[in-house]
């Protein structure tokens, strides 16, 4: 592949530092913390998804977070390509948002992303001055129940401690790259993550019936009621979208918040 061509990968939380100075087509939300990996990799620019764009616009607050960086950024419509799924990104994504500093180069909505990273190729580098730390990512959740319950801001925060507990998660609820053990490391005891819209296929919901078949209940809330990207706020205002058969089986269901749900699981209703 010629040294211009972008870096496609299912998850910004995928990159590295051989990522530095290369475009990046990342199928991940377009969120804050997705914008501070991205930053972190020193990326020239970056191409995510827009996950439904959802509560207070949390699928795109990433990239207006990078403009202050520099870093040219973009999202795609979460209805033309799969969230966790960067090839399909790269060979399908219709971009939806862009930043100002992407737009001062000609990106636009209803540019296919191909189009976009190929323009994105020929800015300068972005500054490679570290990103602000975005502060704590990992939080518990206090509660009277037998089980601990923590928020994380990506799921890839999880820890092997972490086993037989209760995760309520910022993440995106589809698998990386179609693979079921992306869907979660450890077995906790549930897990909970934002549906992005759904988008393209239902991949926003791909995690959920991988989990079942490993006896773990797990559930997506809707974009339009948490941020994505925000643990807390999944647990603090999410309505579940969607819960796969090992929930349903322990009382979860569609239109419970968040809340509700987890005082359940953990013995408080």
């Amino acid at each position: 592949m010629p040294a211009t061509a972008p870096l496609v990968l299912d998850s910004a939380t995928l990159l590295k530092r051989s990522a530095a100075g290369r475009v990046a087509i990342c199928a991940s939300h377009g969120g804050v913390y997705a914008a501070y990996l991205a930053a972190k990799a020193k990326v020239r620019a970056v191409i995510l998804n827009d996950a439904g764009v959802g509560r207070d616009s949390a699928g795109v607050a990433g990239l207006f977070w990078l403009d202050g960086l520099g870093i040219a950024a973009c999202a795609v419509d979460h209805q033309s390509a799969r969230i966790g799924d960067g090839r399909d990104m790269y060979e399908s994504g219709i971009v939806s948002t862009a930043n100002n500093v992407a737009a001062t180069i000609g990106c636009r909505p209803g540019m296919p992303a191909i189009e976009a990273a190929a323009l994105l190729a020929k800015i300068a580098d972005a500054t490679m001055r570290p990103p602000p730390e975005i502060g704590e990512t990992r939080r518990r959740i206090p509660n009277s129940g037998h089980r601990e319950v923590w928020a994380l801001d990506s799921v890839s925060l999880e820890k092997e401690e972490d086993r037989r507990k209760i995760l309520v998660t910022g993440s995106h609820g589809g698998l990386l790259g179609g693979d079921p053990s992306s869907a979660l490391k450890v077995d906790a005891f549930a897990a909970f993550f934002n549906d992005a819209g759904g988008g393209k296929d239902g991949a926003g919901f791909t995690r959920l019936p991988a989990l079942d078949k490993r006896a773990i209940a797990a559930a997506t809330v809707s974009a339009a009621s948490a941020r994505i990207g925000d643990g807390l706020s999944s647990y603090e205002t999410g309505v579940i979208s969607r819960v796969n058969a090992a929930a349903k089986h322990l009382g979860l269901a569609e239109g419970m918040s968040a809340r509700q749900a987890v005082a359940r699981l953990v013995g408080l209703a």
